[in-house]
């Protein structure tokens, strides 16, 4: 199975320890092919040593590619609203995560969406369990 993981990036990087986590987990589950979310070393300048336009391209093939779609949407971020809506036109299966008593409120574009399945989660174990359900009623494990 290959997945999409979508973080921020240039959004905010607060939340990289919580993907680092997920990306470990999801990787049980097949080829995250957006690791590098996860990496702390990633700032929010993103990644200079590519252009705007080359990591489009090169995300874009990943995403239809991508048989699922894992969202953390805690931080607000343009890019990962931007990723979710093409893999909806996509039909990919999305799956977006919000951390519970986030200082942050969520979108009501991604809480209000039917074609999303939005899970909140208050630490690792409970998004290991609403992800590892959500994979196994879509992909035989």
């Amino acid at each position: 199975m290959i997945i999409y993981f979508a973080g921020s990036i240039r959004g905010g990087r607060d939340q990289t320890g919580i993907y680092q986590q997920m990306i470990i987990y999801l990787k049980k589950f097949g080829k995250v092919v957006t690791e590098h979310v996860g990496d702390p070393n990633l700032t929010e300048q993103g990644e200079k040593e590519m252009t705007d336009h080359e990591i489009y391209d090169r995300d874009l093939t990943w995403l239809k590619t991508a048989d699922i779609v894992v969202a953390e949407v805690s931080n607000p971020s343009l890019g990962v609203g931007f990723e979710i809506a093409k893999a909806i036109d996509l039909n990919k299966k999305v799956i977006c995560f919000f951390k519970k008593n986030s200082e942050q409120s969520l979108s009501a574009m991604i809480s209000g969406c039917p074609d999303l399945n939005v899970e909140e989660y208050q630490n690792p174990e409970d998004f290991e369990q609403k992800a590892e359900s959500f994979i196994s009623k879509h992909y035989a494990l």
